[in-house]
């Protein structure tokens, strides 16, 4: 179908960068710097400063950055690691590949952000850390889940993965535990032309072991103190990122116009479908805009009629995945995080996206609700 409104635009989203990241490409090649180099000390110092965080240390990819992160923590096999059971996969891939166990619990009702409660009674003499996700951009329950922390004596990791400009209370995401982990990949609010990540923390002693770990453990060339990773950030890559991070606040604030524009023309349909949960204290960025409605299947194949294209994030909780049997865990354990996985609906949202695009997505949206109202099952 022409003119379709796309879930995310990233032909159109590059479009202003396209000579700036032609140059840079040139002179990348011609400066013969590909790894690190001024390039990338110059990027981790304008992400730290815009996080206001005291340290950055970029690495390949937002999964190695949690890897290299609980590294860094000491977290390791016998070890217990707290974690939404409704988040990306890759969380849950770095809490086992630092040989720690997962350990999941479930989400709030209204925001689907990790619950602090389940939290705190999840905790054992093996739980070493607990990993907040600041999912769909918004910043988990940072006060609680730290002061949890800090009685029972563990790290607090976040996975700021969608979360980039996000603030909790005034502060940003990236400052609010012992280490933040963030992705660039390229759909994120502040997405590289391929793969990248960072670290970001308070600390100058885990910075430094997260730095030395992300460059196979060597304090200097051919030293090294560690065994650690080849998993290091592309200057060409920190060079985009470095373009884009200054236009970070003005795309973030679309989104969240394009949000309030969702909230506006869709919350008027009760339990035919609820709309996403921003609480006072926080400033959400909208990676997504995750709706929730009675059949999510029939809705996203009714809105791709209408030329509107529509995603799961995620349509099976972690708990669930086949990847996750080993531990333990079965349906039913986690009603929240299965309900969200059942019913969640995630609209187009990307920086650029226009008001003729976001009438378009709720006109078919009020085409096609029907009369369903969501099940009563949802946990209090």
């Amino acid at each position: 179908m022409k003119n379709e409104v796309p879930f995310l635009d990233l032909k159109k989203l590059h479009e202003p960068y396209t000579e700036t990241f032609a140059e840079i490409a040139k002179e990348t090649v011609t400066n013969a710097a590909f790894v690190g180099g001024p390039a990338v000390a110059k990027f981790e110092e304008d992400f730290a400063k815009y996080c206001d965080a005291p340290h950055c240390v970029g690495v390949a990819n937002g999964t190695e950055s949690m890897i290299i992160a609980l590294d860094a923590l000491g977290v390791g096999p016998g070890d217990e690691v707290i974690t939404a059971a409704n988040t990306f996969i890759a969380t849950v891939e770095a809490i086992g590949h630092s040989g720690a166990t997962p350990v999941f619990v479930d989400c709030e009702s209204d925001t689907w952000l990790i619950d602090p409660k389940a939290v705190e009674a999840a905790i054992t003499p093996k739980t070493a850390a607990i990993i907040p996700v600041h999912l769909y951009g918004q910043p988990a329950e940072m006060d609680e889940i730290n002061r949890i922390a800090e009685k029972h004596g563990l790290a607090v990791i976040e996975d700021s993965a969608q979360a980039h400009g996000a603030r909790y209370k005034g502060k940003r995401v990236g400052t609010l535990g012992n280490v933040a982990s963030f992705s660039f990949y390229p759909g994120k609010n502040l997405g590289a032309c391929g793969d990248g990540g960072a670290v970001t923390t308070r600390s100058e002693d885990l910075a430094d072991t997260i730095r030395t770990l992300s460059q196979h453990g060597q304090s200097k060339k051919y030293y090294h103190r560690l065994l650690g990773y080849n998993s290091r950030l592309d200057a060409l890559q920190a060079r985009f990122l470095r373009e884009k991070l200054v236009n970070l606040d003005r795309d973030n604030s679309n989104r969240r116009k394009a949000a309030a524009y969702y909230d506006k023309n869709l919350g008027g349909y009760g339990e035919r479908l609820v709309t996403p949960v921003e609480k006072p204290e926080v400033e959400g960025v909208y990676h997504l805009y995750v709706v929730h409605v009675a059949d999510r299947l029939a809705m996203l194949d009714n809105l791709k009629k209408h030329g509107v294209n529509c995603a799961f994030h995620y349509p099976v909780p972690c708990h669930l995945q086949e990847a996750c049997a080993d531990l333990g865990y079965s349906q039913g354990e986690f009603p929240n995080a299965e309900f969200n996985a059942r019913h969640c609906l995630s609209l187009p949202m990307f920086p650029d996206i226009t008001e003729e695009q976001l009438e378009r997505v709720t006109s078919a949206v009020a085409a096609e609700i029907g009369t369903d109202s969501l099940p009563s099952t949802l946990a209090a």
